[in-house]
């Protein structure tokens, strides 16, 4: 049994930090200290921004986004392009989409994956709202932008069938090697990808 080098109100602080991920226990000991030692310069605003964070953040009724309005700031940007709906399966992978800049579009968060082996059905997610946003006919092309693993490809072939009777075109992210990528460090799995889904040059 481990001792207590604390009090019990660091300790509560350590243990809640280590739930965050990337933060273990060792990390969460490391941040709490740093936060104590700077605590008029950096742990009192950030008590006050999580404070605000709970009262004002909320999901985004229409895409599923976080943010301090409903609709979200992107759903209500006028100089989007409603025509192009990215399907991503996690708030994370929005916001990275976001940061790449690669295209003005809307966006539809699905919450995660069909995952039958973890009791994660269709109704889990949030695609019934994702099917009414196509019906409603703004949208031509829907780009799922879910990730390669089994439940993603489970996910993304799932909307697929779902959106095969609206007249739109359903696309997907490319797969193989990345930008700056050595084919020697890159695993099978990558490779027969990045072969299969070979463009013209």
């Amino acid at each position: 049994m481990s001792k207590r080098i604390a009090g019990p109100e660091i300790e509560r602080l350590i243990q809640l930090l280590a739930k965050v991920p990337g933060l273990g226990p060792r990390s969460a000991r490391r941040a709490a200290l740093h936060l104590i030692k700077k605590k008029e310069q950096l742990f009192v605003p950030l008590t006050a921004a999580m404070g605000e964070a709970v009262e004002k953040v909320r999901v985004c009724s229409t895409c599923g986004n976080v943010d301090t309005s409903d609709p979200c700031t992107i759903c209500t940007d006028p100089r989007r392009e409603d025509s192009t709906l990215i399907v991503v399966e996690d708030v994370a992978d929005l916001w990275a989409l976001e940061r790449a800049a690669a295209m003005n579009v809307r966006y539809h968060v699905l919450g995660g994956t069909l995952s039958p082996l973890d009791g994660i059905g269709p109704d889990d997610l949030n695609l019934k709202a994702l099917t009414a946003r196509v019906a409603s006919g703004s949208v031509s092309e829907v780009i799922l932008a879910v990730n390669a693993t089994v439940e993603g490809q489970t996910t993304a072939h799932y909307i697929t069938d779902q959106l095969s009777s609206f007249d739109v075109k359903v696309t997907r992210l490319a797969h193989g090697v990345p930008v700056g990528g050595e084919l020697d460090y890159l695993d099978e799995g990558t490779l027969t990808a990045a072969l299969k889904s070979r463009t013209a040059f």
